[in-house]
């Protein structure tokens, strides 16, 4: 179900201040608050994201480490594992200003205006979200003096050790989703992903728990499993209806437009990796994610993925091709829209993670049940950018059947279903891989790179930080280690590819 976006962003800055003769003593020049309602609509549109980041963290870099896209472009050095200090630091950059910034002031807002709980509890599940996609990216990041500059003077926010923002983000979540029950949290409409749903809330945080947990077994194998039980008692996700997602439109101008999907109006370099399309041969999601970019041909025979990691120099030297029309690329006629669904967490992970909490802990049932939901929900949610793109049942039985669950190899299986299913997330793809190197993706080895041909780890802090909040930073990297692409974040662990 589509969910339409009213925002007036002009309404972030201006307000209305004549009220009559009864406020005549109040300063005219200074904007009344703003409802903390039309501030939850702008953040989850903010947390969704806008081209600038989507375009360089999301596409140019996370997504083709992950090889779900390939490009011979050379400014995409995602692809190439090269270093752009500026697009590998926009994530931050974007969030800083705008998703950490507001949702702070939310967070004061509510508390001054002595909100019910359950808007308090919504936001801050909301909150939880937004750094925990920032400290996976980047590791030890501004947390509990962030956003302050306005609000408590803080300009130069210390960075806190990401197992310090783990702990309290999964406090956060705990505590939130005791604080909701069912009906309206008090948003109603301007809550764009659940429409005030109390109860969806609630299980977005056991969900977004349960991720958490999940990224700490190398590091905290006991808290891992302590959490994931309680994730999983609280209720987790348990249909497509429970997806937290923004679905945007394609006007007005700015923040409604799905960040990706404008990013594919402007640049057509992406192809989809050979990696890729070589594990979605006999998918049915294959002719609903890509087609040919020459003729648009979505016949599977005509789907050829192109190889990671080459420029056009390099191709013609492979293959004696230059032009890369006979490569697939995202299928512009149901996934690229600027009115796409842009997806923070889905029921299929929540799935997938159920089997993996049940492989390695004997929590929450039959793993096998889990996994062959998983890859129903994940078939079944395209029908979210639109009913072109249904799957049939018997499509789907057909796909289990050739590719049933197999307890001797469970972890890899689970996760290479859980990267086929975060395509186009792929902040949660790129973090999900590191937790457990599946699937197994084979490096790139292109000249100049700055890993030594190994797959990165991380994305880099911005520039200005050197300057304008050095000393913090210095000691984040003192901790942390070296502000490069291979320095690894808390939970991020050498040690098998588990």
């Amino acid at each position: 179900m589509k969910k339409t976006i009213y925002i007036l962003l002009f309404a972030l800055v201006f307000s209305a201040c004549d009220k009559g003769f009864d406020e005549i003593n109040i300063n005219p020049t200074k904007p009344s608050q703003i409802d903390v309602r039309n501030k939850m609509t702008a953040v989850e549109l903010f947390t969704s994201g806008r081209r600038y980041e989507s375009w360089r963290a999301n596409l140019i870099y996370s997504s083709t480490m992950m090889q779900h896209f390939a490009t011979t472009a050379g400014y995409w050095a995602g692809d190439k594992y090269t270093w752009n200090r500026g697009y590998a630091a926009s994530l931050i950059d974007a969030y800083t200003t705008s998703a950490v910034k507001n949702v702070e002031d939310m967070m004061l807002q509510l508390e001054t205006e002595e909100a019910p709980k359950e808007m308090k509890a919504v936001t801050r599940i909301l909150r939880v979200f937004i750094y925990h996609r920032l400290t996976d990216m980047y590791g030890d990041i501004p947390y509990s003096e962030a956003g302050k500059g306005v609000i408590e003077g803080i300009l130069t926010p210390k960075y806190d050790a990401q197992s310090a923002i783990y702990a309290d983000m999964l406090k956060e979540l705990e505590q939130s989703a005791a604080d909701l029950s069912t009906g309206d949290s008090g948003f109603g409409s301007a809550d764009i992903m659940f429409q005030g749903d109390q109860g969806k809330w609630k299980r977005f945080a056991n969900s977004m728990m349960l991720r958490l947990a999940l990224r700490m077994i190398k590091v905290d194998p006991a808290g891992a499993k302590e959490w994931a039980t309680k994730a999983i008692n609280g209720g987790v996700m348990t249909s497509n209806d429970d997806i937290a997602y923004i679905q945007h439109t394609a006007g007005p101008e700015g923040i409604n437009k799905n960040g990706n999907g404008e990013v594919f109006t402007v640049d057509g370099s992406p192809r989809m990796s050979d990696t890729f399309i070589g594990f979605l041969q006999d998918d049915p999601r294959l002719p609903i994610l890509a087609w040919r970019r020459g003729d648009h041909s979505t016949d599977p025979a005509d789907l050829k993925g192109l190889p990671n990691g080459l420029d056009l120099t390099m191709l013609k030297e492979l293959t004696g091709e230059e032009n890369t029309d006979a490569y697939a690329e995202p299928n512009r006629s149901i996934i690229t829209g600027e009115d796409a669904p842009m997806f923070f967490q889905t029921y299929a992970e929540a799935e997938f993670m159920l089997a993996e909490a049940g492989v390695r802990w004997g929590l929450a049932g039959d793993p096998e049940e889990h996994y062959n939901n998983g890859v129903r929900a994940a078939m079944k949610m395209l029908e979210l950018y639109t009913p072109d793109a249904a799957i049939s049942d018997a499509a789907i039985d057909t796909y289990l059947a050739a590719h049933p669950y197999d307890s001797a190899n469970a972890i890899e299986q689970i996760n290479t279903q859980y990267w086929i299913a975060t395509f186009l997330n792929e902040y949660e793809t790129f973090a999900n891989w590191r937790r457990v190197g599946y699937p197994r993706l084979t490096p790139i080895n292109y000249p100049g790179n700055v890993t030594n041909g190994t797959i990165p780890r991380r994305l880099t802090y911005p520039s200005s930080e050197e300057s304008n909040n050095a000393e913090n930073l210095a000691a984040a990297i003192a901790a942390q280690g070296p502000d490069e692409l291979t320095t690894r974040v808390w939970w991020d662990t050498p040690g098998g590819s588990e």
